[in-house]
């Protein structure tokens, strides 16, 4: 897949205990995204933050939190990533997701590995 240099990214915050169809939803959302052919996708898991209703969620020993902050970015053209949105909309009832362009300077693989 060749991606030009103006892309987007979708980047969409949920929790980490967050299940959809009897998998973690980040899980759920990241075999989507495959399946829908994006470009890539990566999932970050946090070590603290809040969210709407103003909980702070952390990974601290003294407080530790059960459901930590989880990231998913996805980078692809708009098109794409507005095709992917209504997918994924209803399988997450607490959360956000933004978009923001970025300059995509390069997208390669090295050799091929089994999926």
């Amino acid at each position: 897949m060749i991606l030009p240099t103006e892309g987007h990214l979708l980047r969409i915050f949920i929790g980490e205990q967050d299940r959809y169809e009897g998998m973690p939803l980040w899980e759920w959302i990241l075999r989507q995204a495959r399946q829908q052919g994006l470009a890539g996708a990566t999932v970050l898991r946090g070590t603290a933050g809040f969210g709407a209703h103003s909980r702070i969620h952390t990974a601290r020993l003294e407080r530790l939190s059960v459901d930590l902050p989880i990231v998913i970015e996805i980078v692809d053209t708009i098109e794409r990533i507005e095709a992917f949105l209504p997918l994924i909309d209803t399988a997450i009832p607490e959360g956000l997701a933004t978009i923001e362009r970025v300059q995509i300077r390069f997208y390669r693989a090295g050799k091929q590995r089994d999926p």
